[in-house]
């Protein structure tokens, strides 16, 4: 798998808070921020699965 570079453009008071999330846990800003978006993706399919396995079997069904 590639990589390709993304560019952003962001409020300096964002920057300071990503690099103080990032520093906390020993990453780069780079990597904190990487590893965040593919963690709010992951966040996304597993809903989107969850969903759908409600649909298929049905929301009434669920054990609580």
């Amino acid at each position: 798998m590639g990589s390709t570079v993304l560019s952003l453009r962001i409020d300096g008071e964002l920057l300071d808070r990503l690099r103080q999330h990032a520093a906390r846990r020993g990453m780069s800003v780079q990597d904190y921020v990487v590893r965040t978006l593919i963690r709010d993706d992951f966040d996304e399919r597993f809903k989107a699965a969850v969903d759908e396995t409600e649909k298929f079997y049905g929301a009434d069904d669920r054990v609580n």
